[in-house]
């Protein structure tokens, strides 16, 4: 059943509808530094504005109203648009705190105790709104960043072609348990697309090489092998030869080589193409 300060302050909001709108999206507008227009802003708030009046004249209770599906929908919408635009949690949040001074203003001039009451109702619920307007966006962020780290990664380890049947990844930056994955299948899947059976692993970008390191490198080795191609390890600084020496890492029959360079040589040898300086 509707009580009757909700009911009043529903009135209200229904009666000013345009007004409160308009100066909502205005107030917004303000804060947004260009990001978005004010059309733009009524075109998504009033759908949410409505949902707001529907749920006060309704005298239900949560943000799980079958009165509030619509407009909550909408308000997740919003959210996830200003984690896209760029837009802070706070800024996000403010979009609907905001109505609470909008429609404190609207109503000055009502000081009863019914419509007092209906304001709180209203604050009550634009909380409700904010927190919720809050998680969604939290949500959102959390899968740009994922998706941008994961394209990132796949940027950070490219697999290109030196030389017919000789492929080449260029490490730089540290090497984990994700990273490998990555480097593994995109070895893998170049191995299959171009037939080569040498591949070359440059570390020359790799900070430093210690246990961890060393095992996923070989695991990428063993995988290689596994389809059918030999590895060379380049890239084995003084630095990196040392701390290899002193952790007592063994890369077995594994070639190594100091640089990318000496580690092509190699394969193509390997594959029995000379190389030789021409005379002039």
């Amino acid at each position: 059943m509707t009580q009757p300060h909700a009911a009043r302050i529903a009135g209200i909001l229904r009666a000013q509808r345009d007004q409160i709108i308009s100066q909502w999206s205005q107030v917004i507008a303000s804060t947004s530094r260009g990001r978005i227009t004010t059309a733009e802003l009524h075109s998504e708030l009033t759908p949410i504005y409505d949902g707001i009046v529907a749920r006060l004249d309704g005298g239900q209770s949560g943000l799980r109203d079958d009165q509030f599906v619509e407009a909550r929908a909408m308000l997740a919408e919003l959210s996830r648009n200003r984690a896209r635009q760029g837009f802070s949690p706070s800024e996000t949040a403010a979009s609907v705190f905001a109505l609470k001074q909008v429609v404190t203003d609207a109503t000055a001039g009502d000081a009863d105790t019914e419509t007092v009451l209906g304001l709180l109702a209203l604050s009550r619920l634009l909380d409700d709104l904010g927190l919720f307007t809050f998680e969604t966006y939290a949500e959102t962020r959390e899968r740009i960043i994922a998706a941008q780290a994961e394209e990132l990664l796949e940027l950070s380890t490219p697999v290109v072609k030196l030389w017919d049947g000789i492929v080449a990844v260029p490490l730089v930056g540290t090497l984990d348990s994700a990273r490998t994955q990555v480097v593994t299948e995109k070895l893998l899947e170049t191995l299959v697309e171009t037939g080569s059976e040498h591949a070359i692993i440059d570390i020359t970008g790799v900070p430093s090489v210690d246990t961890q390191v060393a095992q996923h490198l070989l695991k990428t080795v063993v995988a290689a092998r596994l389809m059918g191609a030999e590895c060379i390890i380049s890239g084995i600084r003084p630095q990196i030869a040392q701390t290899v020496v002193a952790l007592g890492i063994e890369f077995g029959d594994i070639a190594t080589k100091a640089t990318l360079a000496d580690a092509l040589i190699t394969a193509l040898r390997s594959s029995g193409v000379v190389v030789a300086r021409k005379a002039n």
